[in-house]
C-alpha cells in the first residue's frame, strides 16, 4: 500500500495534521509505504503511484486557498512579533504553487484509485472549508473519494490546533485504510 500526502500550509498547523495522518496511516499498516509532501514538492511521477491519495489545505475566505489569499496570510503573519519561523514557512507557501494550481497538472487517474480530503479551518459559524473543493477536485480528476472531507480546528485563525486534533488526526489518517 502507497500513501501519498500532499498539503498546503502556511502556518504550519495543515503540515501538522498532514504528518499525524501519516503516523495513523503507519499506526494501521506499519508495512505501508507513506510519502508526506508539501504541494511545492508533489509531483505527478509520485501521485501517480499512490494507492491512496490524501489532499488538504488551510481555509482561507471560506474555501480553498488562492494566490492572493495566501499573499495576504503571509505578510499578517509577519507583522506578528515572534512568529519569524511560521512567516518563514508562509513566505514560502505563498510564493509556490498552491493546491489550485497543483490541481491543474495532476493528471487524471482511472477509476479505483482512492482518495481523502482535509482541511484546517477556524471554528466559527460559517467559517467555511477548503476539504469540499478538495474533494470536488479530486472525483474530477476520477480519484475515488473514500471517505467525507475532513476538518481540523485551528484556534484563533493561525494556531495553535485545538487540542485533541493531532491524535484525532492520526486515527482519521488510520481509519483510511
Amino acid at each position: 500500500m502507497h500513501t501519498v500526502i500532499v498539503y498546503e500550509s502556511m502556518y504550519g498547523n495543515t503540515r501538522e495534521i498532514a504528518e499525524a495522518i501519516a503516523e495513523g496511516v503507519h499506526q494501521a499498516d506499519p508495512e505501508a509505504s507513506v510519502d508526506c509532501l508539501p504541494v511545492a514538492r508533489a509531483d505527478t511521477e509520485t501521485t501517480r503511484t499512490a494507492d491512496l491519495l490524501v489532499v488538504g489545505g488551510p481555509t482561507h475566505m471560506h474555501g480553498m486557498s488562492s494566490g492572493a489569499s495566501r499573499r495576504m496570510a503571509a505578510m499578517a503573519e509577519a507583522k506578528k512579533e515572534g512568529h519569524e519561523e511560521a512567516a518563514r514557512e508562509a513566505y514560502e507557501t505563498a510564493e509556490g504553487p498552491g493546491l489550485r494550481s497543483w490541481f491543474h497538472s495532476l493528471p487524471k487517474t482511472g477509476h479505483g484509485t482512492h482518495a481523502a480530503a482535509f482541511d484546517t479551518r477556524a471554528d466559527m459559524r460559517k467559517s467555511g472549508g477548503a476539504a469540499n473543493g478538495i474533494a470536488k477536485r479530486l472525483t474530477r480528476h476520477h480519484y475515488d473519494v473514500v471517505t467525507e472531507p475532513e476538518g481540523f480546528i485551528v484556534e484563533e485563525g493561525d494556531g495553535p490546533l485545538r487540542q485533541g486534533e493531532i491524535e484525532r488526526a492520526r486515527a482519521w489518517g488510520a481509519g483510511l485504510l
